[in-house]
């Protein structure tokens, strides 16, 4: 089995971004945080999530995220699962992040895009059905 442990974001301000996910994952908590230098340059760092999988969050980013609208190579959005999505966009909402794109409309899936404040899209879908062919279906 693979699965994915962390995802490592460059920002500039950590404790933006630990407002939005930790509005997103209530039950995730600050593993370790430290300082030290990336390639000449000082910087804080944070790894923020459970026993299984978290955020690692370094604050020595410089110039912005890429323009999610155009076409240039970069990341496009990451994405969770949740068993209750509607609680996830009240508790985003309710800390001051707008939806950023509303999901398809599918019959197995909902899904929604919020913009965390690096410019990051994180998408959260939940799935109506256990069987692989009907949650992967597009209209």
């Amino acid at each position: 089995m693979i699965q994915l442990e962390h995802v490592n974001l460059v920002v500039k301000n950590i404790p933006e971004m630990l407002k939005f996910y930790q509005a997103a994952f209530p039950h995730w908590y600050v593993r370790d945080e430290g300082k030290g230098e990336w390639s000449g340059k000082p910087r804080n760092w944070l790894h923020f999530g459970d026993e299984y999988q978290y955020i690692a969050l370094s604050d020595h980013g410089e110039g912005e995220n890429r323009d999610l609208d155009g076409h240039q190579v970069g990341f496009a959005h990451f994405a969770y699962v949740t068993d209750n999505i509607d609680a996830v966009i009240s508790r985003l909402v309710e800390a001051g992040f707008p939806i950023a794109k509303p999901g398809a409309d599918e019959p197995y899936r909902k899904n929604i895009y919020f913009l965390d404040p690096a410019g990051f899209e994180v998408e959260f879908v939940e799935y109506m059905s256990d069987d692989p062919k009907l949650r992967n279906l597009s209209s």
